[in-house]
């Protein structure tokens, strides 16, 4: 398991943390997320082996935010 913490920009409101959240639980090799939007940062836990840190800042991106 890979665990690593981003620095997510674009959020504007509690309810970004969560849209990213939601849609990071559903990806297939994440095991946790918490997105704190006063921080702006995102924890997250993730297999290796089912993805990998790109495919997860291109589906932050997607979503409209920044992840670095």
């Amino acid at each position: 398991m890979e665990k690593i913490l981003l620095s997510i920009s674009g959020m504007h409101c509690n309810s970004c943390a969560k849209i990213i959240e939601t849609t990071l639980e559903e990806k297939e090799g994440v095991s946790s997320i918490s997105v704190n939007y006063d921080s702006r940062k995102a924890f997250l836990e993730y297999d290796e082996k089912k993805t990998n840190l790109n495919e997860i800042k291109s589906e932050i991106d997607a979503l409209g935010y920044k992840a670095s």
